[in-house]
């Protein structure tokens, strides 16, 4: 006998048939973490820069047109925010960009995301928070990125960044990253760029992108994105 669709719709899903209610995860061209910095080092007025930023890259048009150049038409993001050993945090959830307007909310929630508040430079928990993140991704992919931005090398991380990077790369996952090059050298007597990639990036093609000042953030995300998703 045939069930009506209203009636199959009012139905919890533990009483669904099987086939019914485990229904397959999307799948879209790209799961992108945009894993960015939250530590001490980042000022409120910094910190807007940066949210803004991000927020004027994900919503640009090159932007879009790469997520529309690709085979599904589609890419999924979530940004987590990072410092404290330990306590990287998801500020904004998945979310499918397909176009201009599902940009444009991914934006807004970028900016409407409250700060986590964080101290240090753990990198390498934050690689292994987003690594967990594309793990339970309510989206599916065969490319996947975490993408890591920041103005300080990797201090005081339980797991550190190499291992965390080395674990994602297992799987699978990409890891990029965008050095704010706001001093010559880190603390380690080496500039940013040369820290992030001999400690933080992996996978196949993973690169370094520079902004040399926090003024050149959006400029610096923009290219990031556009190579990241073309």
């Amino acid at each position: 006998m045939r069930v009506p669709r209203r009636a199959l719709a009012a139905l919890p899903a533990t009483m669904l048939p099987a086939r019914l209610a485990a229904q397959p995860a999307p799948v879209v061209d790209l799961l992108l973490v945009l894993a960015m910095d939250a530590s001490g080092s980042i000022d409120a007025d910094e910190f807007r820069l940066q949210r803004e930023g991000l927020a004027e890259s994900v919503s640009h048009p090159a932007v879009v047109a790469a997520i529309a150049s690709k085979p599904r038409g589609a890419i999924a993001v979530a940004m987590t925010e990072w410092g404290s050993p330990g306590g990287a945090a998801t500020v904004v959830e998945w979310m499918a960009v397909r176009d201009a307007s599902s940009a444009r909310a991914l934006a807004e929630a970028i900016r409407a995301a409250p700060r986590s508040r964080h101290s240090y430079n753990a990198i390498g928990d934050a690689i292994a928070h987003a690594d967990a993140l594309i793990a339970a991704a309510p989206f599916r992919a065969e490319d996947r990125v975490i993408d890591v931005a920041g103005d300080g090398p990797d201090m005081r991380s339980i797991l550190p960044a190499p291992e965390a990077r080395d674990a994602a790369v297992a799987r699978g996952i990409t890891i990029n990253a965008l050095a704010i090059e706001v001093s010559p050298v880190t603390r380690f007597g080496e500039p940013l760029r040369a820290h992030y990639e001999r400690q933080v990036i992996g996978g196949p093609g993973a690169f370094v992108m520079v902004a040399e000042t926090r003024m050149d953030f959006a400029r610096a995300m923009r290219a990031k994105l556009i190579r990241e998703i073309a």
